[in-house]
């Protein structure tokens, strides 16, 4: 199947490296109902809150940080339980990824030399998140809570503070330049 006819259809978990969805410390039948509860999430959105993370963030292992944050602080019980999790997760994802880039614009960074070649990443991969970074902010940001996040547009307009209208515009602009770049791209 190629990379645009997965875009349309939505199956985009394929690229989603799916290496950190574990929740660790928990065995398979000694956690409280709590955190099977909380494991159910993750197993079920961990995938899209990883995809919009990584978007917002621009990196991968900032967006996965992020996640992570989120679902420990369910875990330690810092916050309360929501009745929806979908929403309350994306928007608990995005200000932890809009926190970590505040925090992060404070540090000086340090230049140094990698010591090892990380492994190429797949190439239909890679030209979705090539073709994901080329839309603006605002349309990627409401094609990955809709299209992967799963997300109504009255979900996304909640989140976001913006109109159901916008949100649906937004959505559909960026789609349809995610589908001529995806098209371009697969031509290239």
């Amino acid at each position: 199947m190629s990379v645009g006819r997965a875009v349309a259809e939505g199956q985009i978990c394929d690229w989603v490296d799916n290496s950190c969805i574990l929740v660790r410390g928990m065995g398979e039948n000694t956690g409280t109902m709590d955190q099977l509860l909380i494991r159910r999430w993750y197993n079920e959105h961990g995938p899209a809150l990883l995809m919009f993370a990584r978007t917002v963030a621009g990196d991968a292992a900032a967006g996965e940080d992020a996640v992570h944050q989120v679902f420990l602080r369910l875990l330690e019980g810092r916050v309360s339980k929501p009745d929806d999790p979908r929403p309350y997760l994306f928007r608990a994802v995005r200000n932890a990824v809009l926190d970590a880039t505040r925090r992060e614009r404070n540090r000086t960074d340090l230049e140094c030399e990698p010591w090892f070649e990380p492994a190429g990443p797949d190439e239909d991969r890679e030209r979705l998140e090539a073709a994901l970074e080329e839309l603006p902010g605002e349309q990627r940001e409401v094609v990955v809570m809709k299209t992967w996040g799963e997300l109504t547009f009255e979900e996304i307009a909640s989140l976001l503070s913006i109109s159901a209208n916008t949100a649906a515009s937004r959505w559909r602009y960026g789609v349809e330049k995610l589908r001529a770049l995806m098209a371009r791209s697969e031509a290239e």
